[in-house]
């Protein structure tokens, strides 16, 4: 067996690259998007319209209530009645951002909730409004307990591209699929994908670690 693994690497090794390349660039485009649209759920969501927070509660709800697998078939059957034209990538990246957006919503509400309420009212007695609050004081304080739960959230979001791989696009569980179909060997390179898997999020791991020691320093 680690004769065969051995061998698949040294002639494949192009294509789990490419996959890897792939898994890396998709899981952080997911991540940007759904950090940019989780940010604006969250602060609905913290809205004191009932009407508009209960609508990003229950956007929050079925998408942290449903299966990664089934968002992806909705949107990968649901976006061609809208885009006839749109590519397979493009329905699995809609389907991680969306995915991404609920999960780091509820990241960025809980670090603001997190925020000692003193803070705002003593900017509220200074005379700020409630827009400068949030830009000034809350979320430059919030962005502490945010950061290293974003990052886990890009760990957790390279491991869930894998499910992409059931519409071909590219990434590192698509590069199994294609060098098991040309080698006609199916665990060799399952444990070579595994072992990239594995140190990727091992080295991701350890650097958010690090990061959160050094802000835990500085504070």
């Amino acid at each position: 067996m680690i004769a065969n693994i051995v061998r698949i690497w040294g002639k494949y090794w192009m294509i789990f690259l490419e996959g890897l390349w792939n898994t890396f660039w998709i899981a952080l485009v997911a991540i940007a998007v759904g950090t940019i649209f989780g940010t604006l759920i969250a602060l609905v969501r913290m809205s004191k319209r009932k009407g508009i927070s209960s609508i990003a509660a229950i956007y929050i709800e079925i998408i942290r209530g449903t299966p990664m697998l089934l968002q992806f078939y909705l949107f990968w059957l649901g976006l061609p009645y809208l885009f006839p034209t749109i590519s397979n990538l493009a329905c699995a990246l809609v389907a991680l951002c969306v995915n991404s957006s609920a999960y780091v919503a509820e990241t960025i509400r809980a670090g603001i909730q997190a925020v000692d309420p003193g803070q705002r009212e003593a900017a509220l007695s200074l005379g700020l409004t409630e827009s400068n609050i949030m830009k000034k004081v809350i979320l430059p304080q919030a962005v502490k307990n945010i950061l290293p739960a974003l990052g886990n959230e890009f760990v957790v979001m390279i491991k869930e591209t894998a499910l992409a791989s059931v519409f071909f696009v590219g990434e590192l569980m698509t590069a199994f699929k294609t060098v098991q179909s040309n080698t006609f060997l199916a665990l060799e390179p399952l444990i070579i994908v595994g072992l990239i898997y594995l140190f990727i999020t091992l080295t991701l791991s350890n650097i958010m670690k690090v990061f959160e020691r050094r802000m835990k320093a500085n504070d």
